[in-house]
């Protein structure tokens, strides 16, 4: 050593354990690089099958899910196999880990399954709002802005809280709508001025319970605003999607394989070609309510006559035999109901493959707004249904002219939606039904405050899980 030179350090010394740990660190670091890299081209779907309809956009396939860009199949892996990747690198348990997460196995997407950088923990709700000191008042209330629709299913431990913040969250913006929060998440559509709408977006995509879960492209937006919505609902459920089955017996997490609106278009176009021919195996199956799907459909669709979401399981057990060994293409208006039925749907067993439409008829009209889907698409606001199209499928409902606006039923007892067209309406034809249209009368003349049950043709004769009794040719040329 030479005189007046400081010893090197030692193994022991601070500064030799300090380099010896960033040393590992770094190497850990390599080697999960290398992991995760393999792992992602352990996903690769191969060229020649890269599409169910033939084309070419999906390049990876994992957890049932497909993938077309690389931060896509990046952010699932991060977020859905952060424990795969580490025991692939050989780094063994994590200190998380060994606090009392999952070791052994493919991590699930409710515990362990978080980023690397993140607590197995289920991450502290933020309560931050954004600030609009730099907003004037007239910009943050327009009646000029938009209306959002988004879901996000992810471990929620405490709803109320989440609620309560959501409810902070939209008044301090301004914004009115519907907010359904639960244990599986949260599920929304609001409106307001664009810029409230946009700050409500970056707030969510901040919030530590949506990071690397929710995305930019899971908001779909339509004009309107927030005279669009009487109030501002926030409420805590057991689902986020009214389906009426515990989340724990039927789970998003067993949802059917996801196409983006490109390979759902081409899987529509291919079905609609062997259909014509009578060869198809494949049923488009629309998952929403017949009110909606009366206004605007998919062609060649079966839509259930459904009143409600909640009846769907029920649909799906009485009519087992027409989905044996078929493959099913689901949608609906924005992707969440598709999330659970397409789950209920498979834990049957007896479909061959179930897809469903990522981002739903929303997303699909987006790219193709003159595609396979024509008529309207109903919204669950005051607007009723928004178009991307000219088609008119639908009639009035007292004289039969193409009319495809609805409006509620002018029963004070009844809720139902009627079409009844400007001539028909200025006679006075305003009920959905002979029967609320004689009740109309009558509660007119009474005492005002007093309601009647509701009951009507329409309720009394449709059936509430109607039994199909569907050919493959009636398959094949579509049931409208």
């Amino acid at each position: 050593m030479v005189p007046g030179e400081a010893a090197p350090p030692g193994p022991g010394s601070p500064r030799g354990s300090a380099e010896g740990a960033a040393a590992g660190r770094k190497q850990r670091a390599a080697a999960r690089r290398k992991a995760f890299s393999l792992f992602v081209k352990g996903k690769e779907v191969p060229a020649a099958s890269r599409c169910p309809g033939g084309g070419e956009g999906v390049r990876w396939r994992c957890c049932r899910q497909a993938f077309e860009e690389l931060p896509g199949i990046h952010r699932h892996v991060a977020l859905h196999h952060s424990g795969d990747v580490g025991r692939q690198a050989g780094l063994g348990a994590r200190p998380a880990e060994a606090a009392g997460c999952p070791a052994g196995g493919p991590a699930p997407a409710d515990s362990a399954a978080r980023p690397s950088g993140h607590s197995c923990s289920n991450p502290e709700i933020s309560w931050a709002l954004p600030d609009t000191s730099h907003v004037s008042h007239d910009d943050l209330t327009s009646q000029v802005g938009e209306v959002l629709l988004y879901y996000c299913y992810c471990e929620v431990r405490d709803p109320e809280k989440l609620c309560a913040w959501q409810k902070a969250l939209c008044q301090h913006l301004h914004l009115t709508g519907k907010v359904r929060v639960a244990s599986e998440g949260i599920n929304g559509t609001v409106g307001g001025s664009k810029v409230a709408t946009s700050l409500y977006i970056t707030v969510m995509l901040s919030q530590p319970l949506f990071k690397n879960i929710l995305c930019q492209e899971d908001f779909k937006s339509s004009a309107g605003g927030a005279h669009c919505f009487p109030d501002l609902r926030v409420g805590v459920f057991k689902e986020i999607v009214p389906m009426g089955i515990d989340p724990k017996i039927v789970s998003y997490k067993e949802t059917g394989i996801h196409l983006s609106p490109q390979e759902f278009h081409r899987e529509v176009e291919q079905y609609l070609s062997q259909a014509t021919q009578g060869e198809s195996d494949t049923i488009l199956l629309d998952c929403r309510n017949f009110y909606e799907s009366k206004i605007g459909h998919f062609q060649g669709c079966l839509a259930p006559d459904i009143r409600k979401f909640s009846y769907f399981p029920s649909y799906v057990d009485e009519n087992l035999e027409l989905f044996k060994d078929k493959r099913v293409l689901m949608y609906c208006t924005g992707g969440i109901r598709c999330e659970r039925g397409s789950a209920y749907l498979r834990s049957k067993a007896v479909c061959r493959e179930v897809y469903q439409l990522k981002g739903g008829i929303h997303k699909y009209l987006e790219e193709f707004p003159d595609g396979f889907y024509r008529g309207k698409l109903f919204v669950f606001d005051d607007r009723y249904a928004i178009c991307s199209n000219e088609d008119i499928i639908s009639a009035c409902r007292y004289c039969g002219v193409l009319w495809d606006q609805y409006k509620l039923c002018s029963s004070q007892h009844c809720r139902q939606l009627v079409l009844t067209c400007p001539s028909c309406s200025n006679k006075g034809l305003t009920a959905c039904c002979p029967v609320c249209q004689e009740k109309e009368l009558k509660v007119t003349s009474r005492a005002s405050g007093q309601t009647l049950k509701e009951e009507c043709d329409c309720t009394r004769r449709r059936p509430r899980v109607p039994i199909e009794h569907v050919s493959p040719r009636m398959l094949g040329t579509g049931k409208d």
